[in-house]
């Protein structure tokens, strides 16, 4: 027996308001879900905004693709250098701090429907910016945008703030066997 299926009419629902979301834990693939759901929302010629915290000028494949996609503005923040959590030099947080600036100013310029926070989870658990001042973002935020807050270690007054958090877990990961990040795939 085959079922016939119907395509349903979202256009028709207005959408209700913007959901904060967060991905987190220390399993591979936050950046890859927000990702996913910059995807979607290109296809729908949603306009977005992706701030890189902590990813500076490396070459990151994701930026390289989101510069050429349609509605999709990209910024960079950091350096190519890894944070330490116990070493973060000044200059480092002066960029988290120039990337939540930019974070705010996008979400409340109305120019977006959907605004990425790359890492920014990790950028406050290094104290790199205050946790109460993104938690400030999140209230300022407009109804109807959407807002995605990725990274390790998200506070636990980030997850009760959000409307939906995944916790990416580790299972089993080629970093632990000493295997290196491949170009293309893991970077």
């Amino acid at each position: 027996m085959t079922e016939k299926i119907t395509k349903r009419d979202l256009s028709q629902k207005p959408a209700p308001r913007g959901l904060v979301q967060v991905f987190t834990g220390d399993g591979k693939g936050k950046t890859t879900a927000a990702l996913g759901t910059i995807m979607r929302a290109v296809g729908h010629d949603l306009r977005i905004s992706v701030i890189f915290f902590m990813k500076g000028d490396y070459s990151y494949g994701e930026r390289k693709v989101l510069t050429g996609l349609p509605g999709v503005t990209v910024k960079s923040f950091g350096s190519e250098n890894f944070v330490f959590p116990e070493k973060v030099q000044a200059e480092q947080k002066e960029q988290a701090a120039l990337a939540l600036a930019a974070a705010r100013q996008d979400i409340l310029s109305g120019n977006f429907d959907l605004v990425v926070l790359d890492e920014i989870n990790v950028a406050a658990a290094f104290k790199m910016i205050s946790v109460e001042d993104v938690l400030q973002v999140i209230r300022e935020k407009p109804l109807k945008l959407d807002l995605i807050l990725t990274g390790r270690k998200a506070d636990t007054r980030l997850v009760e703030a959000a409307d939906l958090v995944t916790e990416m877990v580790k299972i089993k990961h080629p970093f632990d066997a000493g295997l290196p990040a491949r170009k293309g795939i893991d970077f």
